[in-house]
């Protein structure tokens, strides 16, 4: 069985430990299996790597059960995860679950599912937790000529952001929100209205006016020029893939890239003018995040209305690099 923080079988003589991260949203099973780079244990040699749209979160916001079908489809997901880890012979395992999970009246079913199907042994963990895996995770992509920046991760049952600042003692975190929104409790919420132009104003004004409070708790203390917006999600990555011309998705080209925030914005209007059909035929959406594309950019153009820094990184890393991170510290 794979622990979540197993501490048995330390390394083998001479060689790094693999570490092995699984992130199970609302929305994506995704793994990363990966080594510390020596000497410096921030930074990762990816071994493997998987990801699959299993919509795990369908239905919860509704009824607030985890149907059967999405229960089958993750399991499926888990085993070929729990498969990976078994190849690689990882020792060292952490699997959490988000949103879905922490919504879910019968969670306890995903996690004895994973226990006994998969072998895995899942965390739900909770809103803040979430948040701060997130801002480990995307810390290393802080601009050096900027103060601080703000983290925000768009998930498909939560929305966080995080205010990071640089102190003399290392980041600091000045601000943690969690909102109980993403692109798939948006999409069911508003149904067929989420992928067209009307729907999308109302869903921008929507999420704008759920994350108001956090930008008035922050005031002046948050300059937009000396701070910059760091995007991480589903969302944020394709739109990067979008605005660079990519025609198809590389994470190579779009981690850490920079881009004006005008242009993003642009890069979703031209979206807001397009149906699911030929949302599908973009490569870096392609169809099975076509339907949650629009609700994906109401919350991205809400958190740029209220924050209107003019400069964003996208990263194409998050909780799993969190994880990652903390993990190698664990074995240090």
């Amino acid at each position: 069985m794979h622990g979540n923080r197993q501490k048995s079988g330390e390394k083998d003589a001479g060689t790094t430990p693999l570490l092995a991260v699984l992130d199970l949203g609302t929305n994506n099973c995704r793994l990363l299996i990966a080594a510390p780079a020596k000497p410096a244990r921030d930074s990762f040699r990816i071994v493997d790597s998987f990801s699959r749209i299993v919509r795990l979160g369908e239905g919860v916001s509704q009824t607030g059960l985890l149907s059967d079908a999405a229960l089958d489809r993750t399991i499926a997901a888990l085993k070929i995860c729990s498969d990976r880890i078994a190849k690689h012979n990882v020792r060292h395992v952490r699997a959490i679950a988000t949103q879905a999970a922490r919504l879910a009246r019968n969670a306890d079913v995903l996690v004895a599912r994973a226990r006994d199907e998969a072998g895995l042994e899942l965390t739900v963990i909770s809103a803040e937790e979430e948040a701060d895996l997130a801002a480990e995770g995307c810390a290393p992509l802080i601009g050096h000529k900027y103060k601080g920046a703000l983290v925000f991760d768009i998930g498909g049952g939560s929305t966080e952001i995080i205010w990071l600042q640089k102190t003399p003692q290392g980041l600091q975190k000045k601000l943690t929100a969690s909102v109980p929104v993403g692109v798939v409790s948006l999409a069911e919420h508003y149904g067929a209205a989420s992928t067209s132009r009307d729907g999308f104003e109302q869903m921008r004004a929507d999420l704008r006016a759920r994350f108001e409070p956090f930008a008035l708790q922050m005031g002046e203390g948050f300059d937009i020029h000396k701070h910059h917006l760091l995007g991480t999600s589903g969302t944020v990555t394709t739109l990067a893939a979008i605005a660079l011309k990519l025609p198809r998705y590389n994470r190579t080209r779009v981690d850490g890239s920079w881009h004006e925030t005008a242009h993003m914005l642009r890069v979703v209007d031209r979206l807001v003018g397009q149906d699911t059909q030929a949302l599908a035929q973009i490569g870096s959406i392609g169809p099975e995040r076509a339907d949650l594309m629009l609700p994906g950019c109401a919350i991205f153009a809400a958190i740029c209305s209220l924050w209107p820094a003019p400069v964003l990184r996208v990263a194409d890393r998050g909780l799993r690099e969190g994880m990652l991170r903390q993990l190698s510290r664990e074995l240090v």
